[in-house]
């Protein structure tokens, strides 16, 4: 199992008092049971574009649209990708106070881009956590034996569901490398090890911007031939088809979707969508954000 000791996670006294304050809340929760009669759990995977002072995507002009995004329909757990040390300290504080998150810089510390887990502290609770480098190495920080064109790195996280009688599963976050197959197919088959080095006794949900088109990617094959399932394909039902990276320019209907949730079996899977929203024209992001709302198996 990676090393957790070198993950940073965001935490302080308010998450206690917060998942005691939500007691209440749980009961609420479970009434909107799925028909396996476990609570819905909302997840969602979303590359932030790191916080870039560019122009015309800036991260002070998109960051207004993701809060309004965010705080209009807010997961119970986030996988995001590329967020930078201080705009994930913008996203958690837009966020309702009883978010917190867990991840580290892929060049270590709060050094370089994260692919950060966000929670709902209502509803989840970290048992343990880690990272990992998407290499030869993976327990060396900034290790990329693999040629990919930067370090790439996995996060996971063994949540206990408040919801759920303490029910506990794995969520691993991850961001493949963009210019590399064979650093692709490489990291696939490093996070499948990973998910089996967990074991078969709790469901795992995996998200992620794997930089490769669903259905058409060896990384893709390695992930589904590991035992995972895509929750865009098992879902009974989902919103319409859109390419997951537009660039800021007009949306693709039926374009890949490089940016997935998986899941181990058993997992049941209400419904999947892309969000497209946006605000005025702009985007909070160059990436739609995936969600889907499932019952753990």
């Amino acid at each position: 199992m990676p090393d957790s000791s070198r993950v940073t996670r965001r935490a302080g006294p308010r998450t206690a008092v917060a998942a005691a304050a939500a007691m209440p809340l749980l009961t609420t929760a479970q009434a909107s049971a799925t028909r396996s009669g476990r609570p819905r759990l909302d997840v969602m995977t979303y590359n932030l574009r790191y916080a870039s002072t560019a122009e015309p995507n800036i991260w002070a002009v998109r960051r207004p649209v993701m809060r309004e995004l965010l705080r209009g329909d807010p997961p119970h757990v986030m996988g995001t990708q590329e967020g930078l040390h201080r705009q994930l300290l913008d996203v958690g504080s837009d966020l309702a106070p009883h978010f917190e998150w867990i991840g580290t810089g892929r060049e270590g510390g709060s050094r370089g881009e994260y692919v950060a887990v966000f929670y709902d502290t209502r509803r989840l609770a970290p048992v343990e956590h880690g990272t990992f480098w998407l290499s030869d190495t993976p327990r060396v920080t900034g290790s990329n034996t693999w040629g990919a064109a930067l370090p790439r790195i996995a996060t996971w996280v063994r949540f206990r569901d408040l919801a759920d009688g303490g029910r506990e599963f794995h969520l691993l976050n991850t961001h493949l490398d963009h210019a590399s197959q064979y650093a692709r197919t490489r990291a696939a088959e490093l996070i499948a090890e990973r998910i089996a080095e967990f074991g078969p006794s709790l469901p795992c949900l995996v998200t992620g911007d794997f930089n490769a088109a669903a259905h058409r990617n060896a990384a893709y094959d390695i992930l589904l031939d590991a035992g995972l399932t895509d929750t865009w394909d098992t879902a009974a039902s989902r919103s319409g088809l859109y390419a997951t990276f537009h660039g800021y320019a007009p949306l693709e209907p039926d374009g890949d979707r490089i940016d997935w949730i998986l899941a181990t079996g058993g997992v049941q899977v209400h419904r999947a969508s892309i969000d497209t929203f946006a605000r005025d024209g702009r985007f909070a992001s160059d990436h739609l954000p995936v969600r889907a709302s499932l019952a753990l198996g």
